[in-house]
């Protein structure tokens, strides 16, 4: 079994999360945009790469079907400055060629300065792009992929491909509270009625 940190998009599982991925063009603007950024330890993650997939598994159209923004995380705890953090925000929107989705640029290095007070717990110090994904709320959104230099896709998955390709949401307990995940399948639950929701305890 690959490592998910290094787990290419290549055998069954990824190579299928792949193809249903390229689907939404939205999303591969994203990673070329990205791409095109280059910032330190990127990922496009979480919620749009999983509701891609639900869309595409019940087929609804467009491809990015209640999909409100899009994650692009990266690590860099060389500065942890709200104003390092800006430039690189300002680094993405300069790397789009016209007006495209709403981007949402975060680096994980900061979130221990500003979690507690928006989700009224502490969050540990981060050391990577991967320890920030591995404690997102569900299994199926703790997921992330970035376009490497050759052209390959690389997925990083801590809890692997089934619940997200089967469409179940099981609760990651590891951070985020009771209320964080039971607002985010309230809002999912409208918007993909086939999705199975297991309940927090």
């Amino acid at each position: 079994m690959n490592d998910p940190a290094t787990a290419p998009a290549h055998g069954s599982a990824a190579e299928r999360l792949r193809r249903i991925l390229v689907g939404n063009t939205v999303l591969t603007q994203v990673l070329d945009v990205a791409a095109r950024a280059d910032l330190p330890q990127w990922y496009v993650s979480a919620g749009c790469l999983a509701q891609t997939v639900w869309n595409a598994r019940t087929s609804r159209q467009p491809p990015d079907h209640g999909i409100r923004d899009y994650d692009l995380i990266y690590f860099d705890d060389s500065d942890l400055s709200w104003e390092a953090e800006n430039e690189a925000i300002e680094r993405v929107r300069s790397s789009q060629a016209v007006t495209g989705p709403d981007i949402e640029v975060r680096n994980q290095a900061r979130v221990h300065l500003w979690y507690e007070q928006r989700f009224g717990v502490p969050c540990p110090r981060y050391g990577s792009a991967e320890e920030a994904i591995d404690t997102y709320p569900t299994t199926a959104t703790s997921i992330g992929v970035r376009v490497e230099d050759d052209g390959h896709w690389r997925f990083y998955a801590p809890f692997g491909f089934d619940d997200l390709l089967n469409l179940v949401i099981r609760p990651n307990r590891v951070l985020a509270p009771r209320a964080v995940y039971e607002k985010k399948v309230a809002r999912w639950r409208e918007h993909w009625p086939e999705l199975e929701i297991l309940p927090w305890e």
